[in-house]
């Protein structure tokens, strides 16, 4: 049985459909290397913003009780889909993007581990959550994004998806927006 079968993730009435349409904000977030990437792009290419939680690191344990937090676990495996379907999205002229509130050496950590071939951004000081008014949940005075992702072209998020029911089917998804549109 999955995470979301036994804890099933509530839709939040309303929290993200302000992000449809909209002009993404001028803003730069550092990735895993510390470089800052310009999200608001005019470039031919979309990017698939998925924004995640927390992945989790062999050298250090989850907050208490993380597993069943509805939504919270999952984030590694999402990025390895991402990562293992990173052509395909090349291949749709896009490309993906993480974002969480981990920090920029966290980041760095699981891209190396993982062998992610794409930028990972730190949102720490919580500018684009601020921002975009994302949606969020806190663990022991921390505050983690929910998982969501958007689609962004030419400047303008043209779709949204969230709640995220199923980290199996959700890349899968994405693609198939893409190749629909």
């Amino acid at each position: 049985m999955s995470v979301s079968q036994k804890f099933p993730i509530k839709a939040d009435d309303d929290a993200v459909n302000h992000l449809k349409n909209l002009n993404f904000p001028c803003i730069s977030l550092p990735n895993q290397e510390g470089n800052y990437l310009q999200l608001d792009r005019s470039d031919t290419f979309r990017m698939i913003i998925y924004f995640f939680p927390l992945t989790g690191r062999p050298d250090m344990p989850l907050p208490e009780n993380w597993n069943k937090i509805p939504g919270a676990n999952g984030c590694t495996l999402q990025t390895c889909k991402f990562r293992d379907k990173y052509d395909d999205f090349i291949g749709f002229n896009a490309v993906p993007i993480g974002i969480s509130t981990q920090s920029v050496d966290y980041n760095k950590e699981m891209t190396n581990r993982l062998k992610v071939q794409f930028d990972i951004l730190s949102d720490e000081k919580l500018e684009l959550k601020n921002i975009l008014n994302l949606p969020t949940f806190l663990v022991d005075d921390k505050i983690y994004l929910k998982r969501l992702t958007l689609i962004v072209e030419q400047k303008m998020v043209k779709k949204v998806f969230y709640p995220i029911y199923s980290i199996d089917k959700h890349v899968d998804n994405v693609l198939q927006w893409l190749k629909e549109n």
